[in-house]
């Protein structure tokens, strides 16, 4: 199942950033976030797996898919890109991946001798609802108004070009 989902996310990603049709890139990143979820499952973070699917694939993609239907670029074709850019974006790939290769090369990983942590629902629900220390409440509420601005914004963009439209 690892290299299911491991391929996927390859596949995915590289077709996310190639295609030139801006609905398909976030269909594409859509299943990269679902894989990505898919292998938190695997590991058995199954918080972290349940917020990367309402707050990054439920959330974030929705609301790019949303506005890209809003603003009627669905038909939207990106431009080639110039070789320079080509160049450079290969180049600033191939850095990363030496970078991310080497530092996974050097670090010898062991397995944990700790015993397993008991998950408590009641525990993790009290710190998303708290304001003290180890509390979420402020990073869950300054991203639902990211969101909400951006939501906003992308109406406001499809208006203007609407009228600009009709204007002509």
């Amino acid at each position: 199942m690892f290299y299911m989902f491991a391929g996927i996310i390859l596949i995915f990603s590289l077709l996310s950033v190639t295609t030139r049709r801006i609905l398909r890139a976030a269909v594409y990143l859509l299943c990269v976030l679902l894989a990505t979820a898919g292998l938190y499952f695997m590991l058995n973070y199954q918080f972290m797996a349940a917020v990367q699917l309402t707050l990054y694939a439920g959330g974030i993609v929705v609301l790019i898919i949303f506005s890209i239907l809003l603003t009627s670029h669905i038909t939207h074709r990106f431009k080639h890109p110039d070789l320079v850019k080509l160049i450079m974006g290969a180049g600033t790939a191939a850095v990363g991946a030496g970078l991310v290769i080497s530092t996974l090369l050097s670090h010898s990983f062991q397995a944990s001798t700790a015993p397993e942590l008991p998950v408590n629902m009641t525990t993790i629900g009290t710190q998303l609802l708290s304001t003290e220390k180890n509390g979420y409440v402020l990073p869950f509420e300054l991203i639902s108004i990211l969101l909400l601005a951006a939501m906003i914004a992308a109406i406001v963009i499809a208006k203007k070009e609407k009228n600009k439209n009709s204007e002509i």
